[in-house]
């Protein structure tokens, strides 16, 4: 049985029934499910380098760099959730992607180099979630060996046949149709991140109480030549009473919130556990050795989490290409149709077979590469860098800009302008950053060997 476009818009005869008021798939998304996609896509093991972090910087300049970057990632992000209509923030003609936002208020070259911005950031965490969660596994593998041959023990394993087993996990996952279908998994994902990191910061805490060992902090962070050398990102339903921006606003709220606190927690504890000698993943990079049981269950947690992350950042490149293909060939059954498929305790299930070789085909190159370069961390952070100003500044800004009519050199038009320059520096000084890691890694890369 094969059928044309979406099989779910014809089920019981109807065709309008789980349509909505423009003619798409009825969206299903609230604050909830938002709140749970923006958590998961934000509170990654990330925060466990935190502490690390905030060592650099020291106990002025760490929580007041996290206090004020999560400032600027609200502000922005209520400015794009007007954006989703278009003219009006109410009743306007829906914007379905950032490319479209972008198109409909600025539009040209813009559109592109939105697009470029945002699809490579997509590709890059997607390649650098393959290889942070073999790391999360190895640490299962290593943890158990230290607990039973010593903390001194080499307990080398390679990360190649966890980033297999991830690739391979994430072929099935990758065959949930749209980024709607996502919510169970997100809030799977959600669960997870909290579970680890409310482990980190209880293990930081305990060793901060212990004060078994002599811990150097200091205000403005490591010190160059005594620490360091010189050298070294839903889909909400409609509502008559409650707009789809004001429901975007309200998850942005809770999301950034909560990641906000996780993040000054992590960073601010981790640090008075560790010092200016914080790990830079105080899991992975064993900071902590015992309970070793503990510390399986963290990582293991990390996995499962990356697992559902790496979904919300790959389904919007998955949507991309797919829309793409059918409005450039909208004749190649190939591409447009649906085969039914029973599926024993799911019901049936619509294959179609683009997706399935395309989405297929992505997973395993995403693999290959991060197998390839096992240190394509270093690339993240300089695709993370290269990416928060147009995506997270630039571009909100100045769909502001153009939908409110703004006058130029008015007062708010010069200090969003000057928020804009400020944010591009900070991006550069991390994109420089990013570059000198980049090449200590390929100087100190050993083929064949565990990448930590």
């Amino acid at each position: 049985m094969f059928v044309e476009k979406i099989p779910g818009d014809y089920e019981n005869g109807d065709v309008n029934k789980n349509l909505d008021d423009d003619g798409r798939v009825k969206r299903t998304g609230t604050w909830v499910t938002a709140s749970a996609h923006i958590i998961t896509a934000v509170i990654g093991s990330g925060v466990l380098s935190l502490a690390w972090a905030v060592a650099q910087l020291g106990w002025v300049g760490g929580p007041a760099a996290l206090v004020v970057f999560s400032f600027i990632t609200y502000f922005t992000s209520t400015l794009l959730a007007d954006a989703y209509r278009a003219p009006d923030p109410v009743k306007g003609q829906r914007n379905y992607t950032y490319m479209d936002a972008v198109r409909a208020y600025l539009g040209g070259r813009k559109v592109q180099l939105c697009g470029l911005a945002q699809y490579m950031n997509l590709i890059g965490i997607t390649i650098g979630y393959t290889i942070t969660s073999s790391i999360s596994m190895v640490a299962v593998k290593r943890s158990n060996c230290f607990h039973k041959h010593g903390h001194h023990a080499k307990c080398e394993t390679s990360n190649y046949p966890f980033m297999v087993i991830f690739g391979c996990i994430q072929i099935v996952l990758s065959q949930i149709p749209n980024f709607a279908k996502l919510s169970w998994l997100s809030i799977i994902a959600s669960v997870m991140s909290f579970a680890y990191s409310f482990i980190g910061l209880g293990l930081s805490i305990a060793k901060v109480a212990g004060g078994e060992e002599d811990v150097r902090t200091t205000l403005t962070g490591v010190i160059v030549g005594v620490d360091v050398s010189g050298s070294e990102k839903d889909t909400i339903k409609w509502s008559p009473v409650v707009p789809e921006n004001k429901s975007m606003k309200r998850a942005t709220a809770i999301g950034v919130s909560t990641t906000t606190i996780f993040y000054v927690l992590c960073g601010l504890v981790g640090y008075a556990a560790f010092g200016n000698d914080a790990p830079g993943n105080f899991l992975t990079g064993f900071g902590f050795y015992e309970p070793f049981w503990l510390i399986d269950f963290a990582n293991i947690c990390i996995a499962i989490h990356l697992l559902g992350a790496y979904q919300v950042f790959a389904q919007p490149l998955f949507g991309f290409v797919e829309g793409w293909c059918s409005r450039r060939w909208p004749g190649k059954r190939f591409i447009t149709s649906e085969q039914a498929v029973r599926v024993p305790f799911y019901g049936v299930y619509y294959i179609n077979l683009f997706r399935l070789v395309w989405r297929t085909t992505y997973v395993i190159v995403t693999a290959l590469v991060a197998m390839l370069f096992p240190f394509f961390n270093n690339f993240l952070g300089l695709i993370g860098a290269g990416s928060f100003w147009p995506l997270v500044v630039y571009f909100p800004i100045e769909i502001h800009i153009a939908q409110t009519k703004m006058a130029k050199y008015s007062f708010k038009w010069m200090w969003l302008k000057i928020l804009t320059w400020a944010c591009l520096i900070v991006s550069l000084i991390a994109a420089a950053a990013s570059v000198q890691g980049l090449i200590q890694s390929l100087q100190a890369y050993k083929p064949f060997q565990l990448q930590d």
